[in-house]
C-alpha cells in the first residue's frame, strides 16, 4: 500500500531516516493516532508493519481530503465508477485537450458540485489531484478554499490511478476511525489504552499551508500536549523544520522530548535558480533541515521493521483506565 496522492511535505522520504535514528516503534501501544493526516505514509508504514494495533485515528482539518477517505471507505463502487469516467476521457485525449479537460473539471469542483454526491465530488478531487501540480494544494478567493492547484505535466500513459492501491485502502480504512477538524477534537474517548501520536503540522512559514494557518504559538501549545502526553506514558513524534540556521524554537520549547536534525530537500515549488553547462536555467530542490521531537521511551523500544503478515480483524479492548480525559481538557483549551 502507498499513498493514494503526491503531497507536499509527505513523509516518505523521511521515514527512512527516523527507522536508522532514533527508530519507529513497533511494539508498545494500542492505538496509533495521526492529527495532521495529509498523504498518511507514516500510518502506512504502522500499519504495515505493527500487527498488534488495535485501533487507528486519521484526522485532518481539511474536509476535502478526509472526504477523499470516508468515500473510498464507505462509498467503492461509487467512487470507482466516477474516477473511471474521469479518466477514460482523459487519456485518449492529446496533451492540449487534457489541459482544457482538466481546467474545464477544475472550474466544475469549486463551483458547480451541490448537487453531485460525496462520493462523485471526493472522486473529482482525487481526479484532479492525480493530475494537478506537484502534490501541491493550492486554492483562490474564487473557489473559496477548495482545491485548485495548477494542472501538472498530464503526461500520463496508460492510467492515471492504481485501482489496486485504492481497494487496499478500502480494506485498511474499515479499521480507522476517520475526524476533520482541529487535532484536539480526534482524541477523547478515540484513544484506547497507550498511544503513539505522530504529529506532522504545516510547516512553519511555509508555502504549502494548504489553506490553514498554524503559528508558533499553535506549535507551542502542539509541542505542550506533547510533553503532556509524553509523561502520562504514550509517545510521541512530532516534525517539522528549522526556520533557518538561527531558530531556536524547538531548543526553547522541547522540555523532556528529545530532539534531532535531518538534512532534507523538498521538490515542492522546485526554483529554476541554477544554470547548467548549456546555460539553460535548471530545476533545483529545496534544502532544509527537518527536525524531530519525540519521546525519550522509544529509544529503548522494538524499531525493527516487522516481517510481511497478514493483518486479522482483532477484537477492541475496553479503553484501559487513563488519564486521557485530562490530557484532551488540556489540549481543548490551549
Amino acid at each position: 500500500m502507498k499513498p493514494l496522492y503526491m503531497w507536499a511535505g509527505g513523509k516518505n522520504k523521511m521515514i527512512p531516516k527516523y527507522q536508522v535514528n532514533p527508530g519507529i516503534p513497533m511494539t508498545g501501544y494500542d492505538t496509533y493516532v495521526e492529527p495532521f493526516f495529509g498523504g498518511g505514509a507514516m500510518m502506512i508504514h504502522v500499519y504495515e508493519n505493527n500487527p498488534t494495533v488495535k485501533h487507528f485515528i486519521l484526522n485532518d482539518i481539511n474536509p476535502e481530503i478526509v472526504g477523499l477517505y470516508l468515500a473510498i471507505r464507505d462509498d467503492l463502487d461509487e467512487f470507482l465508477r466516477e474516477c473511471d469516467v474521469y479518466c477514460n476521457t482523459y487519456l485518449p485525449m492529446t496533451a492540449a485537450d487534457r489541459k482544457v479537460y482538466y481546467y474545464n473539471i477544475r472550474k466544475e469542483y469549486t463551483t458547480n458540485y451541490a448537487s453531485w454526491s460525496a462520493a462523485k465530488e471526493s472522486a473529482t478531487l482525487y481526479f484532479l489531484m492525480k493530475t494537478a501540480f506537484n502534490g501541491i494544494w493550492q486554492s483562490t478567493r474564487e473557489a473559496k478554499g477548495r482545491f485548485c492547484t495548477p494542472s501538472g505535466l498530464l503526461n500520463h500513459k496508460h492510467s492515471v490511478y492504481d485501482k489496486q492501491n485504492v481497494l487496499d485502502w478500502n480494506k485498511f480504512l474499515q479499521r480507522v476511525s476517520i475526524h476533520s477538524g482541529q487535532w484536539q477534537h480526534c482524541l477523547g474517548n478515540n484513544i484506547q489504552g497507550r498511544a503513539f501520536f505522530f504529529f506532522d503540522p504545516p510547516y512553519r512559514d511555509s508555502f504549502t499551508q494548504y489553506g490553514t494557518d498554524f503559528d508558533d504559538t499553535a506549535h507551542e501549545h502542539l509541542i505542550n500536549f506533547c510533553k503532556s502526553a509524553d509523561q502520562s506514558g504514550n509517545l510521541i513524534m512530532y516534525c517539522n523544520r528549522k526556520a533557518g540556521d538561527t531558530d531556536d524554537f524547538y531548543t526553547r520549547t522541547q522540555g523532556q522530548l528529545l530532539l534531532n536534525e535531518y538534512d532534507i530537500k523538498y521538490t515542492a515549488g522546485r526554483r529554476a535558480t541554477e544554470k547548467d553547462k548549456d546555460d539553460k536555467t535548471v530545476r533545483t530542490a529545496k534544502a532544509a533541515r527537518e527536525i524531530l521531537l519525540y519521546s525519550p521511551a522509544i529509544v529503548n523500544l522494538n524499531c525493527q521493521v516487522a516481517p510481511k503478515v497478514k493483518v486479522k480483524k482483532q477484537l477492541i479492548e475496553k479503553q484501559s483506565k487513563n488519564n486521557y480525559n485530562d490530557l484532551v481538557e488540556q489540549a481543548v483549551h490551549v
